[in-house]
This record gives C-alpha cells, structure tokens and sequence, in this order.
C-alpha cells in the first residue's frame, strides 16, 4: 500500500501554495495525493438537519474548500490520484493522525511579506512538534517554494533524529536532481566564538570531530544516492545560524525532530523551531522512526 503525501487545506492563500507544493512531491514520488480539510462544525452539527431545509453555511463553504483544492491539484498534475476529504476534527488532531499512514504531511505558513517571520499558526506548530511522519512546511519566496535554487539543505544535528534528516534530504535531493549541502555546526563551550580567531590545538579537535560525526551519518545515505553531489560544511557557532543563511538559497531545509515535553505535550527544539518561524525556504521537519 502506497502512503500518500497528505496537505492540510483551510482555503486560505497560505494553503493553496502547500497544496501546490504537495502535489508536485507527490508527482515527483509517483505517489498519491490526499487532501484533507478539517471541521469541528462537522462533528457536532453535521448531523443536525436544518430547520429552513437549506444546506447550512459552514457545509456549503466546506465542500467548495474540498472541491475546488481537489479540481486545483488534478489541474495542476494531470493523471495524479487525488483524494480529497472533509474529516469531522480539530485541524491539528487530524493532521496528526494523518500523519499515521502519511508518506509526508504538508501544511501552509501564515503570515505575509515581513510578517512571515513573527507569525506561524498554531495548527502548523501543533502538527510539526507531534506528526509521526516528516512534515513539510511550506514558507519562503516564490523561487525557493518553485525549486529555482536547485539546493537541499540538511541540518545534521546530535543522535538518532540526524539520520532520518539525512535519508529524507538525500531522497528529496535524488528525486529533484539537485545538490545536497550538509551543515554541522560545533562550539567550543570555553570562549565565544570569534570568526578571525585562529584555531588552537582544542578547538582544532572540536572541528575534526564535527567533521568525522558528518561523514559517519553520510556513509549509509551516500551508499544509498551514490548519485547526489553533496557540499559538506562543518562551521563554528549557532545551528540556528549556520542554518538560515544557506536556507535563504534553497528549496528545501530538512532538520531532525528535536522534541521535548514541556507542560502539557510535545515542543519542537530551538533549532527547529526558529526555522519554522524565519527560513527563507520550505522546512521539513522529520522525525526518527
């Protein structure tokens, strides 16, 4: 059985470009596509039959939601299965479970121009701290959305969540025919980092062992995509930093799911939560499984 790539869609502008991005990976991966538009209205009214007789609002602008995303991604991906639904939900609850039997969960960002960075909608944060698949989150400016960069950018970060970042970004890279940077970054925890500092005999060992974690994740991948040229690059200070510069210029930034229970769920990591909020390019946050 084929696991779909599901996208979440609300009707917003923000959604419709997920929805587009959706159904071009699941072109790309020869995959179906399954729309989903989630309704609490549906789980408790749905049923109730109206007084007048007449199809209640909520109903009406919730089958043309479904209707028009479905006509939109067959029109854009002649010959893709698509399935599009309405599920009685909370919009994050149902993405979640989606995320089940999903290949990779795609959700829109809110937020327009400068404001992109401030704002992130719940709904997005909810499904990327908890999904059980690789979530995607479609943000950034046309070119990196449309792929014109030719770049992948995978973050390669401590224990097992860094190689499920790393299949995924290699995947991504192969079927896109593009190249693969890899980013690690290290500190040396004794002085802040000074970029025209020169290395001493510690810090020269903080880097080899970046460098050699790197090539030790890379083995099993590069075996797999012996096709995919890859730019290692292993840097000194912040991941959050080393990360959003070479985002700026890519389709794609892939991060393992760094998550922590705080209070009453899941939270992302500061890595990942930062580039959901600033990355000039779609976000994959993936998870180990």
């Amino acid at each position: 059985m084929e696991h779909p790539v599901v996208v979440g869609v609300d009707g917003s502008d923000g959604s419709l470009v997920a929805l587009d991005w959706a159904a071009e990976e699941a072109t790309r991966f020869g995959l179906p596509l399954r729309v989903v538009y989630a309704s609490l209205w549906e789980r408790y009214e749905g049923g109730v039959p109206s007084a007048t007789g007449e199809r209640p609002e909520e109903e009406v602008a919730a089958q043309h939601i479904v209707t028009s995303a479905g006509q939109r991604a067959r029109q854009l991906a002649p010959g893709l299965e698509v399935n599009a639904v309405t599920v009685p939900d909370d919009a994050a609850d149902a993405l979640v479970k989606e995320s089940d039997s999903a290949d990779v969960v795609v959700t829109g960002c809110s937020g327009r121009g400068a404001v992109r960075e401030l704002l992130l909608g719940s709904v997005t944060l909810a499904v990327a701290g908890r999904a059980r698949c690789p979530v995607v989150v479609v943000r950034g400016e046309e070119r990196n959305v449309k792929g014109h960069s030719r770049r992948v950018v995978v973050g390669v970060g401590e224990g097992e969540e860094a190689t499920g970042a790393v299949r995924f970004a290699f995947r991504e890279a192969a079927a896109r025919g593009c190249e693969l940077q890899v980013v690690r970054a290290w500190r040396d925890s004794r002085r802040p980092t000074d970029p025209l500092s020169v290395l001493d005999s510690a810090a020269r060992a903080y880097a080899e062992e970046a460098a050699a974690a790197l090539d030790e994740v890379l083995e099993e991948a590069l075996t797999a995509h012996p096709g995919v040229a890859i730019t290692r690059t292993v840097v000194e200070g912040s991941a959050r930093r080393a990360l959003l510069g070479p985002a700026a210029d890519a389709d794609l930034l892939v991060l393992g799911a760094t998550r922590r229970r705080e209070g009453f769920g899941l939270h992302l990591g500061r890595v990942s939560h930062t580039a959901l909020h600033r990355a000039g390019c779609p976000v994959a946050v993936v998870p180990h499984r």
